[in-house]
């Protein structure tokens, strides 16, 4: 568990205290997710938007979550820093740190139940994702500050 991003020896530790290292316990990741208190969730139905609180779960496990999640935020060149930072900008602090925990609780399941290890997609890989996406944002961006901009393909 020391490959992820933001957890170190003695947060492995209490991570692994508090739900074990057996998956098996668990149907699947989003089982251990609500037992964890980190689920995410959508209560809008009809235009009707209900309390988004977070379910109570472990608060020990969910607690370590969350500073494994700010201390991620950090690591430089990593892809949860550029996801919380993304999530960040839209969501807010908080609910950007709870939904890195979820994604670091997910990675310790598959990780556990799989025996494999912890792979790093690294800082662009969300810019790689959806290409023509990003082009488009930025060249609005630029046209909005008043600049004409012609877009050429770099030369293999």
């Amino acid at each position: 568990m020391d490959e992820i991003p933001g957890v170190d020896a003695t947060l492995a530790g209490a991570i692994i205290a508090e739900m074990g290292v057996d998956m098996s316990v668990f149907e699947s990741v989003s089982q251990l997710a609500s037992w964890a208190g980190v689920c995410p969730g959508n209560n809008e139905s009809a235009g009707k938007r209900r309390s988004s609180r977070i379910p109570k779960g472990n608060v020990y496990l969910k607690t370590a979550l969350v500073e494994a999640a700010n201390a991620a935020a950090k690591a430089k060149g990593t892809y949860l820093r550029d996801k919380f930072y993304r999530l960040k900008a839209r969501r807010g602090y908080k609910r950007a740190a709870v939904a890195i925990g979820h994604k670091i609780l997910v990675a310790i399941y598959h990780m556990l139940s799989h025996c494999v290890c912890y792979n790093e997609l690294g800082d662009l890989y969300l810019d790689k994702l959806n290409k023509h996406h990003l082009t488009r944002n930025l060249v609005h961006r630029l046209e909005r500050l008043g600049y004409t901009v012609t877009l050429e393909q770099k030369a293999a």
